[in-house]
């Protein structure tokens, strides 16, 4: 085999990777990766894994199998990486004033983690339809299509998509506090009361099928919520102040969400949409569904 055509497989496999990397790297309102300083980093790990995958091929084509061995030490040290970034979330997750939790900042952990190897991914299959077809333009339009299925790779399920969201009442009966009917807690000082009423967005989750139901109520995916309203509008408290905290309790009888926002912005429209778009963390999904009609039976009839 022409060592030029190993050369050029390797070259538009790591360009392939690295680009597909670029693509899958944002910062958003979560303001993570920060930029400038976190986008190197990650990118400097996804151009490692793209010359992982690139190289994997000529070396195979050759029988050196010790690029197997290469690959096994990249995923130990990927996994590593998994554990800094948790590490350093959880950290940093203390100083919040609405804070992320603890499911959230595995989810986001597991996502660093798992677009490395679809970086190594795209780079072998790129290096090898090059080495495959002895065309550097095949290798092209594999590139192209990985690093458009990538964009899909990216995105996952929303609340809106489990549930419905609406506007909900903010009323309080002494001091008992409730966002329609659901009761949250209870407010022991008038002036806190007063600021609640005034700056106080209800937000009523109504899921829609029973997966949806044990969903939102897990107290990771609730968490998720109230930070992501509190990061992109503002949260209306400050340290020391624990009766003005956003708050989300569910509805024991149907599974119902009331949420309580207290937004530096008090903007409804937005917060709502904001809630429809959270995204539905992976370890919060639940499918009980699912389960056989032969547990379902014995389950529903305990």
């Amino acid at each position: 085999m022409n060592l030029s055509l190993y050369t050029l497989a390797v070259v538009w496999g790591v360009a392939a990777g690295f680009v597909t990397r670029i693509r899958m790297l944002e910062s958003d309102y979560r303001q993570y990766p920060t930029y400038p300083h976190g986008h190197v980093i990650h990118l400097a790990l996804g151009l490692i894994a793209a010359a992982l995958g690139a190289v994997a091929v000529p070396a195979l084509m050759q029988k050196d199998y010790t690029a197997i061995t290469f690959l096994t030490v990249a995923a130990q040290q990927f996994r590593d990486v998994r554990n800094m970034e948790r590490q350093m979330l959880t950290n940093l997750d203390e100083l919040e004033l609405v804070p992320r939790g603890k499911n959230y900042i595995e989810g986001i952990a597991m996502v660093f983690e798992g677009r490395n190897y679809i970086v190594i991914f795209a780079a072998f299959l790129t290096s090898l339809s090059v080495v495959i077809f002895h065309h550097w333009w095949v290798g092209a339009l594999v590139g192209l299509a990985i690093l458009f299925l990538s964009g899909f790779l990216m995105s996952g399920k929303v609340i809106h998509d489990i549930a419905e969201v609406e506007v909900a009442p903010i009323r309080i009966e002494g001091a008992s506090l409730y966002v329609q009917d659901i009761y949250l807690m209870n407010i022991g000082l008038e002036d806190n009361r007063k600021r609640i009423l005034e700056n106080g967005i209800g937000i009523l989750v109504t899921p829609r099928r029973a997966s949806g139901r044990v969903t939102i109520g897990n107290i990771g995916q609730r968490q998720a919520i109230l930070h992501d309203v509190s990061t992109i509008l503002g949260v209306y408290r400050d340290t020391g102040e624990p009766a003005l905290t956003p708050l989300a309790k569910r509805d024991l009888k149907d599974g119902r969400l009331g949420i309580l926002l207290l937004p530096q912005e008090k903007d409804v429209e937005r917060a709502v949409e904001i809630v429809k778009n959270v995204p539905v963390l992976e370890s919060a999904i639940r499918k009980p569904s699912k389960m056989p009609k032969e547990l379902r039976k014995r389950w529903e009839s305990t």
